[in-house]
């Protein structure tokens, strides 16, 4: 961690004889694109990675992190009334088209419901079941040790830093 006083290149807040920044440029434009190539690439391995083991973490349960997401979405306190499809959409910023296969499956399944919204007839609102309920419950172990194993080595205070500075890679792709 730093001291938030704007870093040289040179003073960069990791070892560079780490073994992942050993062959960076020494031209500091030349490095902060390799940098950022390999910070999105690294990404793009984590969410690989997130979906392939989270669903591993899951499977006694036949549960896949997408399916985790969804419940997990209509399992919070505040949307016990359930969502609008739009609602959930945004809020896991998922496309409807992917959305609606995922929710299709969760009720064949029997762990959502679709029930006519109370505030407009027209709509029709997703709430977790209770057998979803049940089976959220019962995730929550395996979800908890899956975080555990991931955030290994992450202090409290790297997991803030970290919601914050993915929080705010978010934020910027959102508007590109």
């Amino acid at each position: 961690m730093h001291s938030g006083r704007a870093l040289r290149f040179n003073e960069a807040p990791f070892n560079r004889s780490d073994a992942s920044m050993t062959d960076l440029p020494d031209d500091q434009d030349a490095a902060s694109i390799e940098i950022a190539n390999r910070l999105f690439f690294r990404f793009f391995q984590a969410a690989n990675t997130l979906h392939t083991k989270g669903t591993q973490a899951l499977d006694a349960f036949g549960v896949t992190t997408q399916q985790w997401s969804v419940l997990g979405a209509l399992s919070r306190e505040q949307v016990t009334g359930g969502m609008g499809i739009g609602e959930l959409s945004r809020f896991l910023l998922m496309s409807r088209q992917n959305l609606t296969g995922l929710l299709t499956r969760l009720e064949r399944d029997g762990l959502i419901e679709r029930a006519t919204s109370t505030e407009d007839r027209r709509s029709r609102k997703i709430r977790l079941s209770p057998k979803g309920r049940e089976l959220w419950v019962a995730l929550q172990k395996p979800i908890h040790d899956f975080y555990d194993g991931a955030l290994k080595g992450f202090s409290f205070d790297d997991r803030l830093q970290f919601i914050h500075y993915v929080s705010l890679l978010q934020r910027n792709m959102a508007k590109l």
